[in-house]
């Protein structure tokens, strides 16, 4: 009966000196006695192929080297002659200067604010109104996104100074107003109407 025998494993390495690796073969025939020929041939070709090359180069940078620059057509200058224009045949002056008109002063009318316009102007008093009681944001530019600068109760009187810009995006006009305390700023004017001064 044949004993079972566990085979190697083959993961593991041969040693170098195990009697299944078998030597190189060398041949006998080679007249330096048995090693390798050094290959003259194709170093002496390789060599040829170096110098070829080489010449080729230096023959290629001599050609660009020996070749004249590039004649440029000579540039003809233009003259440009100034003449200024004649000059004037001078006037003659008078003695004395001609007096020049006194210029009248004409004062600006002052807007009578005592009277309510029959809509909202610059230059005239609005007052707050249709807030329910909560009264208008003042804000520092004509949109909602400007920062908001104080509340102006409902029947607060307003000089109105400027204005009206449009806000597009919700369709709303916004006036420059002055508190009584020098506070400027945009309102609404949706909750403005017009009111005579104090």
């Amino acid at each position: 009966m044949a004993r079972y025998q566990i085979p190697e494993d083959p993961r593991k390495s041969k040693r170098k000196d195990s009697p299944d690796k078998r030597p190189r073969r060398l041949r006998q025939d080679a007249p330096n006695g048995g090693q390798e020929p050094t290959p003259w041939r194709w170093l002496g070709l390789g060599l040829v192929v170096t110098v070829i090359s080489i010449g080729l180069a230096l023959a290629l940078v001599n050609s660009l080297l020996a070749r004249p620059p590039l004649e440029a057509a000579p540039i003809e200058p233009t003259l440009i002659i100034l003449t200024a224009p004649p000059s004037p045949i001078p006037s003659p002056t008078s003695p004395l200067p001609t007096p020049s008109p006194i210029p009248t002063f004409t004062p600006i009318p002052t807007p009578d604010t005592a009277v309510a316009p029959p809509e909202i102007t610059v230059g005239f008093y609005a007052q707050v109104a249709n807030t329910d009681g909560f009264g208008i944001n003042l804000r520092g530019g004509p949109s909602t996104s400007n920062a908001q600068i104080t509340v102006v109760d409902e029947g607060s009187l307003v000089l109105v100074i400027g204005g009206p810009e449009p806000d597009e995006a919700n369709n709303r006009l916004w006036w420059q107003i002055q508190l009584d305390d020098g506070t400027e700023g945009w309102s609404v004017g949706e909750f403005l109407v017009p009111a005579a001064g104090p």
